[in-house]
């Protein structure tokens, strides 16, 4: 039996409703944080009627929370190649109780740290910044989504990839120090982007400065070394 054209075209209007209302919201909520955000200002600025907001999402606590599954299906999008790439090498050798190569994960996390810098200067990653920092500040429910869907396994891959290069274990405090240490030293150029931008004096971040910023993602990893004594 063929579907109704007009129940077809029904459901389309409402997932460009419903996805108008996230993109909004990411921007609203960013801007002006759950309490400051009133549903007329995140149905204006989504330019929906506002009763889309109980309608989609049940309430602007519903809406929020989606918001964050929102953000975390957009970042995990953007690293997905990368992810899903070391993740299948790293359950191979799981399985196989074989251990990580050093040269392979210093190759792994090089391309892991060029990806993540390259996003982090785009126009796109402003209003996920701003929705995170808030969340960093004053954790929600939102923040586990956030954490739990993208900024925790990321951060757990570069950890095992990092305690490998420097024959640590990965799961040791120290490591997970030196990995969240490595991981703020990419997150300036999100975080303070004003700031890196007046110190390098760059007017804005073209396609000269995207090499720039690749060429020093690599040098970030090669200067990861094991201590003294250790050899490979």
């Amino acid at each position: 039996m063929n579907e109704n054209p007009d129940k077809k075209i029904e459901a389309t209007r409402s997932e460009i409703t419903r996805e108008r209302l996230l993109a909004a919201a990411l921007d609203v909520f960013g801007r002006y944080g759950f309490d400051g955000a009133s549903t007329r200002k995140l149905a204006d600025a989504a330019g929906v009627n506002l009763q889309a907001i109980p309608y989609y999402f049940g309430s602007k606590e519903g809406l929020y929370v989606a918001t964050a599954d929102h953000l975390a299906g957009i970042v995990a999008g953007h690293v997905a190649g990368i992810r899903h790439r070391v993740g299948r090498h790293l359950a191979q050798i799981d399985a196989t109780n074989t251990p990580l190569n050093a040269s392979q994960a210093r190759l792994f996390l090089t391309e892991i740290v060029e990806t993540m810098i390259v996003l982090f200067v785009s126009k796109e990653s402003e209003a996920w910044a701003r929705f995170i920092i808030r969340e960093q500040l004053e954790p929600t429910a939102a923040f586990e989504r956030v954490y739990a869907g993208i900024m925790g396994p990321v951060i757990n891959m570069a950890r095992r990839l990092i305690g490998t290069i420097l024959k640590e274990d990965p799961a040791s405090e120290n490591m997970r120090l030196r990995t969240l240490s490595f991981v703020g030293s990419l997150l300036v150029f999100r975080m303070a982007n004003a700031a890196v931008l007046a110190q390098m004096e760059w007017n804005s971040i073209g396609e000269e400065q995207i090499a720039t910023l690749r060429a020093h993602a690599r040098s970030l990893v090669a200067l990861l070394e094991p201590a003294k004594g250790e050899t490979e």
